[in-house]
């Protein structure tokens, strides 16, 4: 599990310092209300409308409904969708058992950066890019140029230099996708990643195949 820091050093290059800077001076707004692991928020507060659409995976009237909060450069998220995600894709995603829905919770400002670019290439391409950076994730975050590394990893979408630097300048995407890692952290209290509400119920931390197992199973039943 990995926690939110204000100020990483993570930038290496221009394009980033604007974000960088921009992230040091938000930062997480203060009085999150203290959400213990395994206590519920109320699903209809959950799922209203954030600063950027949801863009679920799995049928909208699946009895199960999973929201996970992410970091791009959270190692933790990585070894999730290394580990578990293909288990919960085939067993309860494709099934029509659970809905699944990624929301970004950006640690760091490259992070950040990771997330933008996935939401540029399009609301059809973006979960796509999102697993190709998670299991990437080595390659690109933790490299002696990370932006760099990063910009090459997005050019094998079609996401040429010139898109690249664009989409890192877009400021009102930057302030949304902050916005709803803030929405997160005042109104259900989520501090570090990977975060899951499971039906509204929080769990924290990674999650093996078999504790998926054992979460979901009762939800089904009921």
């Amino acid at each position: 599990m990995q926690t939110l820091t204000k100020s990483p050093a993570v930038q290496s290059r221009r394009v980033l310092f604007r974000i960088a800077a921009a992230a040091l001076l938000l930062g997480l707004a203060g009085g999150s209300p203290a959400f213990a692991q395994g206590s519920s928020v109320p699903v209809d507060q959950l799922m209203a409308s954030e600063a950027l659409p949801d863009l679920a995976l799995g049928k909208s009237d699946a009895p199960v409904t999973i929201v996970e909060y992410a970091s791009m450069t959270c190692s933790h998220c990585a070894a999730f969708y290394a580990e578990t995600f293909p288990t919960l894709k085939s067993k309860y995603i494709d099934t029509g058992k659970v809905r699944f829905i990624l929301r970004e919770f950006p640690l760091d400002p490259l992070a950040t950066a990771g997330f933008m670019l996935a939401r540029c290439a399009g609301d059809d391409k973006r979960n796509a890019i999102v697993d190709l950076l998670f299991l990437q994730q080595k390659n690109w975050a933790f490299t002696d140029k990370p932006v760099e590394s990063l910009a090459n990893l997005v050019k094998q979408t079609g996401m040429g230099q010139e898109a690249f630097e664009t989409c890192l300048k877009n400021q009102d995407l930057y302030d949304k996708i902050n916005k709803i890692r803030d929405h997160a952290s005042e109104k259900f209290g989520v501090s570090a990643t990977p975060t899951f509400f499971f039906n509204g119920q929080k769990q924290t931390g990674e999650i093996s195949p078999e504790k998926l197992d054992q979460i979901l199973e009762p939800l089904l039943k009921s």
